[in-house]
């Protein structure tokens, strides 16, 4: 038996790595190996479909190996998330596993051409030595910070029907590139860094004026804080019968999260707001200590009322509607986010100008800006400005 084929028995034996199977680069290599008994015609089209596939994400086997094994989300790393006890058989079977992994990240193009058989042209793949190993051990703790899974790879997420799916194209928006509103932000970043501390930390509801940067707000602290371990998982306003179930998946993960719900209002006492409504009063089955819930509305009352259930035929239309306006109450920061006057509209203008090198006279600058917000002055149409002037 030669080491080929050694190498993909082993490959075939992983456990506590076999999820690794199914991915769509590693089961070509597979593919690639397993060809060898195979004419010369299709052992080139195996290693071709294996470089390709590669390529798309890089021409390192070594980096492609190391990353997919460094986010892999298996049962040994969710025992080390959750604290459980780490059997000596799982210690053996790791080792053992990293060190296949290992040699797979290693195989060099060369060897692999050469055990093909075939003289034309066939492109190489870089490769280095790495020790897995080690690799894993550090990532192992660091879980608080890094993650694992595709927590690991990215920092924003959404729900879509019932599953938690990463952003593919993320706001990259940052704390420094929201003007005005220092109260609010100073306010909002110490709850956040209370979440990352450890200590209490409230659900947060930021309501106000449309344009003044409330959701923004919320993705930037992700952005500044993602190295420290903070994940944001955005769920709809209408899938909040699904929160329970994202937060039993949340609650056994080391890192921190910001729970979103963007644009929240309710017309009336549903499914959605009563679980909503457990989950601000920390219930039982609601409480976790590494999740808090931002919530953004254009209503400080999370409510909108409709004619009819101000005269209707609800014999308890008042307790209805104080049960509905109370939600916000259960709220333990809320901040208002309202439209700028004249003065700090012009200072958001100002230093936005600043930060983009907009070179303008001061006094055209801000007859710009008003002519600009002709349908009302906010964070939203100073950028707006700003991004005309920068396209000229």
């Amino acid at each position: 038996m030669d080491r080929l084929e050694e190498l993909l028995l082993r490959w075939n034996a992983l456990v506590i790595f076999r999820g690794l199977k199914a991915d769509g680069v590693l089961s070509r290599l597979a593919a690639l190996l397993s060809a060898k008994a195979d004419g010369a015609v299709r052992r080139v089209d195996a290693y071709a479909a294996f470089a390709e596939a590669l390529f798309v994400h890089t021409c390192s086997l070594t980096e492609y190996v190391k990353t997919r094994v460094l986010e892999d989300d298996n049962f040994y790393i969710r025992r080390c998330a959750q604290g459980l006890p780490i059997e000596a058989e799982m210690e053996t079977c790791l080792k053992a596993e990293l060190h296949t992994l290992s040699e797979l990240a290693a195989l060099d193009s060369d060897t692999v051409r050469k055990s093909i058989g075939y003289e034309g042209y066939l492109p190489a793949w870089r490769t280095v030595t790495v020790d897995l190993e080690a690799e894993y051990r550090a990532r192992l703790n660091a879980l608080d910070t890094r993650g694992f899974g595709i927590y690991a790879a990215r920092r924003m997420f959404a729900v879509r029907q019932g599953v938690i799916t990463p952003v593919k194209n993320p706001d990259g928006v940052r704390l420094s590139d929201l003007k005005g509103y220092e109260r609010q932000k100073r306010a909002v970043v110490d709850n956040t860094l209370a979440l990352l501390n450890g200590r209490p930390a409230a659900n947060v509801l930021l309501y106000g004026d449309a344009g003044t940067g409330k959701s923004s707000t919320v993705k930037a602290l992700v952005n500044e804080y993602a190295d420290r371990g903070l994940r944001l998982v955005e769920i709809g306003k209408a899938q909040a019968g699904d929160i329970p179930a994202v937060l039993d998946e949340l609650r056994v993960n080391p890192l921190k999260f910001i729970l979103f719900i963007d644009d929240l209002s309710f017309v009336q006492e549903n499914d959605d707001f009563y679980t909503l409504k457990a989950v601000l009063e920390g219930s039982a089955s609601a409480r976790t200590g590494n999740v808090a819930v931002y919530v953004t509305s254009n209503r400080r009352h999370l409510v909108r009322e409709r004619f009819s259930e101000r005269e209707g035929d609800d014999v308890h239309r008042n307790e209805t509607i104080q049960e509905l306006t109370a939600l916000s109450a259960r709220f333990g920061l809320t901040l208002g986010y309202f439209k700028p006057n004249r003065r700090e509209y012009l200072e958001i203008v100002r230093a936005l100008a600043e930060d983009y090198g907009i070179n303008l006279d001061a006094a055209a600058l801000e007859a710009g800006a008003e002519r600009f917000a002709i349908s009302g002055r906010s964070p939203r149409a100073a950028r707006q400005y700003i991004d005309s002037l920068r396209r000229g």
